[in-house]
């Protein structure tokens, strides 16, 4: 089987491309590689795939519309996975442009290409716990209403949704949507928590600690949601049928979303013991207001992928948290390394 996976020299992209080599899938990789953060370990990432002979890898850029057809019309995948979006809340306050780009019009541009130059079996895409914005009732359900984004990364994840939708109505492509929760784990993001506090840490800086402390987040290990992808990869929605009180609705879309997170939120001071901890060491904490844009609490209700897949996310905060902090150790030591031998 082939599968494109967009955003494959990110953190999740590159887990479920190396996931899917071992399982003997012909694995097409699209990134554009850009600087929202370091770059160099996207390259690693990347590097470690094109080891495998079954990887090709393209420096792409979604937005570039014509490029992205001929990729996707040459190489026919039957599975597409979407992971490739710019990502992060606080940022899309400082470059919104950023993110209508590669989230929408990117978004866009995939879903056509697709569309227009495949057979494609199954569209899977990456969606977030922030479209549940400012609902207040946990679990957050997928049958909650969504209509309350308060970021604009949010509101184009929402978009997205509403977007795969309309095009699974009109030219009945299989789409799924996964709504992840928090994903951390080896290779993680250095804009996320996890990596952010783990530095610091390191380093004896102090960490910043919003709402003063007040948060809690379902933070799920990345090994976890790959098996998600996975398990709903090759279980393509079926049509489905709508009903409302003025009558039955029928729609043509294949179209599923799901939450994709641990149900089990972790306060935010307690995941800190527990990064010192593994870290055995303490850390230094400034307490701030709540960030414009953050929300106090993310929780995931599972019961439809656990209905579907027989799968539900489970490691432990401290078993991911402690093989992220030996990957991280083990990482930025070869890299120290590197740097000394160049400037031998």
């Amino acid at each position: 089987m082939k599968v494109l996976v967009t955003g494959a020299a990110g953190f999740i992209g590159f887990h479920l491309a190396r996931r899917l080599l071992r399982e003997g899938w012909r694995v097409y990789g699209i990134d554009n590689l850009n600087s929202y953060y370091d770059v160099e370990l996207k390259k690693a990432r990347r590097d470690l795939l094109m080891a495998k002979p079954e990887f090709t890898f393209e420096a792409l850029d979604l937005a570039d519309g014509e490029r992205l057809s001929t990729f996707v019309a040459h190489h026919q995948p039957d599975h597409v996975v979407n992971l490739a979006a710019q990502a992060g809340v606080r940022y899309s306050l400082e470059n919104p442009l950023a993110y209508v780009n590669s989230n929408l019009v990117g978004f866009v541009n995939l879903l056509d290409a697709c569309v227009h130059g495949t057979n494609l079996r199954h569209f899977v895409f990456a969606s977030s716990s922030s479209v549940y914005g400012a609902n207040v009732r946990v679990p957050f359900s997928v049958d909650d209403r969504v209509d309350h984004p308060i970021s604009l990364y949010a509101a184009t994840k929402k978009s997205n949704e509403l977007i795969a939708h309309s095009y699974s109505h009109l030219y009945g492509l299989p789409v799924t949507g996964l709504r992840f929760f928090t994903v951390y784990g080896p290779w993680g993001r250095p804009d996320m928590a996890c990596f952010k506090f783990t530095r610091a840490i390191d380093e004896g800086k102090p960490i910043e600690i919003y709402n003063h402390g007040r948060m809690q987040r379902d933070f799920t290990y990345i090994d976890d949601v790959v098996e998600g992808i996975v398990r709903v990869l090759g279980r393509p929605p079926v049509r489905s049928v709508v009903e409302e009180n003025s009558g039955e609705i029928l729609s043509n879309a294949r179209y599923k979303v799901y939450n994709l997170g641990n149900h089990q939120p972790v306060d935010l001071l307690t995941f800190v013991e527990i990064l010192e901890r593994a870290m055995g060491k303490k850390a230094t904490k400034v307490f701030l207001p709540m960030q414009l844009g953050d929300v106090p609490c993310t929780y995931a209700q599972t019961d439809d992928l656990w209905r579907d897949t027989g799968f539900r996310p489970s490691t432990p905060i401290d078993v991911g948290l402690a093989r992220f902090v030996g990957w991280y150790r083990e990482y930025y030591s070869n890299v120290e390394r590197a740097g000394c031998l160049a400037h031998a």
